[in-house]
Formats: C-alpha cells, sequence, structure tokens
C-alpha cells in the first residue's frame, strides 16, 4: 500500500511505522514502530460469499471449498502466526461474516497479539455484529464498494449490494469502528470515481483503498476490460488531485493506492511538479523504506483450505499447508526457487523494469500480472504507466 495522504498531504497514520519505518514522526499510535519484519497475512477463512463479484480473486461460491480449516485448526494456525511474530492478520473471503465463529477467532487473534482486521463486502455488517467484532478485538474493517449502486450491483452480482454496503459502513461507523472503503477500478467503473470520493466523505469515512485489478482468480477473466497504461496513469492523477483538494478544503482523508507499485515513480514524479522537489525527495526516501512490491516478502496468504501463498491473489500457486507444517517454516524456506528469485528479483527482473530508475520502489510490480501477459514471472507489469524518460531518470535526480 502506498499512501496518497501522507506522501502528498502530511497525515499522520498509525502504519507510518509499519510501513515506512516512520513512527516518529507520526503522532498517532502505531501498529508497530519499526518497519515490518515478518508478513502481514491474509486469511482467506472460507470461499463461500453471499455475492458473486466479476473481478473476485479467490473465486468465491455460494457453496465454498470442501475442507476448510476449522475452528480448532484456525486457532492453530493464528498460535503458529503469533510465534512467527507476524504483526496483521487480515480476515478475508469469500465473504468472512458467514463463518460463525468469526468473532471468536478474531477474538483469539487479538489475545494472541495479532493485530486482528477485516475484508468484507459489507452486505451482512449489522450495528450489532459491528459492535461484537469490535468488542472480540477487530480494529479495522474494509468495506468493498465498485462504484456507484447501478454499477456496483452489476460488478458485485446482486442487485441491492451497493445500499446493503454502505448501510454496513454506517454500523462500523455508529460503534466507532475503524472503516475504510476498498474500491477496484477496471472500465467497467472508472467513470465513478470521483463520485465513490465524494460518498465516502458524506457518509463519514475517512479511508480510501483504490485497488489496481489484479489478475488472479475471477480477475484473470476480465483482465480485458483493465485500465490502459494511459487511463491508469490518469485516474491515479485524479486520485492525487483529489487528495489535495480534500485536505486543502479541511478534509483529512486517508487514501491509498494498492496493487501497482509504478504508482511509487509515478508520485514522485506528481510531487515534483505538484508541490516541489526538496517534497518529491523526501516521498522517494519513504518510498524506498516500503520496499516496492510485496509478493513473496511482507504479505502472505492463507487460503481456506489451509494452502499458503505469495499473496492473496496468487492463489494458482502453493507453497505448502499449514496442515503438514507452520506457516513460519513454510515461509522461511527459500529452498524453492520461485520465493527465492522474488526475494532476490533485481537480479531476474528483464526489458524495461531491469534498468528503470524507480526499481528500488517498485521492483517490477506485480509479478502475477506479467506471469500471466507475458507466461513469465520476471517479465514487465502490462500495468506499468511510467512514460520512457521518468523509467530512464528519477525526476529527483535530474
Amino acid at each position: 500500500m502506498i499512501s496518497v495522504s501522507k506522501l502528498l498531504c502530511g497525515l499522520d497514520a498509525e502504519s507510518d511505522g509499519l510501513r515506512y519505518d516512520a513512527a516518529d514522526d507520526s503522532k498517532k499510535p502505531q501498529i508497530t514502530d519499526d518497519r515490518q519484519r515478518r508478513p502481514v497475512v491474509v486469511w482467506n477463512t472460507t470461499k463461500r460469499c453471499n455475492l458473486r463479484c466479476e473481478h473476485c480473486y479467490a473465486a468465491a461460491d455460494a457453496e465454498g471449498a470442501p475442507g476448510e480449516l476449522s475452528t480448532a485448526e484456525g486457532r492453530a494456525l493464528i498460535d503458529d502466526l503469533a510465534e512467527f511474530d507476524v504483526p496483521v492478520l487480515l480476515f478475508s473471503g469469500g465473504e468472512p461474516l458467514v463463518r460463525e465463529d468469526l468473532t471468536e477467532l478474531v477474538s483469539y487473534a487479538a489475545d494472541r497479539g495479532l493485530r486482528p482486521v477485516l475484508s468484507t463486502n459489507g452486505t451482512l455488517l449489522t450495528r450489532d455484529r459491528a459492535r461484537e467484532l469490535q468488542d472480540a478485538g477487530l480494529q479495522y474493517a474494509g468495506i468493498s464498494v465498485d462504484g456507484l449502486s447501478e454499477r456496483n450491483d452489476r460488478i458485485r452480482g446482486e442487485e441491492g449490494a451497493f445500499d446493503a454496503a454502505v448501510r454496513g459502513i454506517e454500523a462500523c461507523l455508529d460503534v466507532g469502528l475503524k472503516t475504510g472503503l476498498r474500491y477496484t477500478i477496471t472500465e467497467h467503473n472508472v467513470v465513478d470515481l470521483e463520485g465513490v470520493v465524494d460518498l465516502l466523505v458524506d457518509v463519514g469515512v475517512d479511508r480510501f483503498c483504490f485497488y489496481h485489478l489484479d489478475y488472479g482468480g475471477r480477475g484473470a477473466d476480465i483482465s480485458d476490460v483493465d485500465l490502459s497504461p494511459a487511463a491508469t496513469r490518469e485516474a491515479v492523477t485524479r486520485l492525487c488531485d483529489l487528495t489535495r483538494e480534500y485536505h486543502a478544503d479541511g478534509e483529512e482523508i486517508e487514501t491509498l493506492l494498492v496493487g501497482n507499485y509504478a504508482d511509487a515513480g509515478y508520485l514522485v514524479e506528481y510531487a515534483d511538479r505538484a508541490v516541489g522537489t526538496d517534497q518529491a525527495r523526501r516521498i522517494r526516501e519513504y518510498l524506498r523504506r516500503n520496499g516496492g512490491d510485496p509478493a513473496g516478502e511482507r504479505v502472505a496468504d492463507v487460503d481456506p483450505v489451509g494452502n499458503v501463498h505469495l499473496t492473496q491473489f496468487w492463489q494458482g500457486y502453493a507453497l505448502g499447508n499449514v496442515r503438514d507444517r507452520s506457516f513460519g517454516s513454510i515461509w522461511s524456506d527459500e529452498s524453492n526457487p520461485l520465493v527465492s528469485a522474488l526475494r532476490n528479483r533485481e537480479d531476474h527482473l528483464k526489458g524495461k523494469c531491469r534498468d528503470c530508475a524507480y526499481q528500488d520502489v517498485c521492483r517490477g510490480g506485480s509479478r502475477l500480472r506479467a506471469l500471466a501477459a507475458h507466461d513469465d514471472p520476471f517479465a514487465p507489469d502490462p500495468k506499468c504507466y511510467l512514460e520512457e524518460g521518468e523509467r530512464a531518470v528519477s525526476a529527483v535526480d535530474s
């Protein structure tokens, strides 16, 4: 994740220490004072979902997966993650709220010292359920809204999904549970970008996560409606402009870019034009600390049946299963040639990524998109939208 609001507007966030090793720069209580040494783990607690979203990376459906981890196995997984010093556990799905033991698992994670957070479509959240989860120790709920009413419902495959998600957001806000809005952009909903940002401000949400489409699960099936590099650049530019406009008006929304580390290089270029070279240099240093694309390093995934993946989007490739050996032993095992190469990817990147001036803040972007587009995990990310001159010389080095 790349925080536009911090980098361009100086907004403090509780993740500054975790993400930028900048806890001392923030006045907010921090998730951790030090940059993360262990991965944030996404646990897809079930494949079952009450919606059928066209871009779902988990390819969730109404039935779920045979042999999903039981409550006891989930608690054992949480023990394992705690012993490995994982900082954050994100409960995802499918739709995690369909699991009857979700509150118990959230509580257990909190008791073991993990920071429990939730990724949900929001349609099943009531005020009572939000309060129950908050009392159990849930720290944050990210709720997906992929456009305004008509487009969101079409993308999510259910009439009324938009209104139900907004009610879920309001339920969380009513009980004081920190809540953010998640929006995955494609050609199907790009026209709603400004409307969605306006919506979150109107409802009272102060955190907006802007996701680029990654080519996993059903997301791979709709790669043909992904934005072109030029359209992506235009959308990111508008998000940066909107963030600065809202902050200038006193609305301190936190905006984040997720899933395309070309954004890191572009933010330096944008900052050099919009706010000056000195701030652009500071932004570049923050992004260097952030470390670029996190696949196989700072983010991990455990699917509903216990398989461990390089990211939540890359579920077609498993490193092992937590029923067979611990998460820590799986994640630390670099005998797997793909894992070893990803963790030393500077030696393997090809094409325009190899000599890019922003390689240290991007690290080649999505290796999954590269694999999907070129059948090579070290080929260039097709979503890179940096111009040739920008890749040749960084704005702050020119």
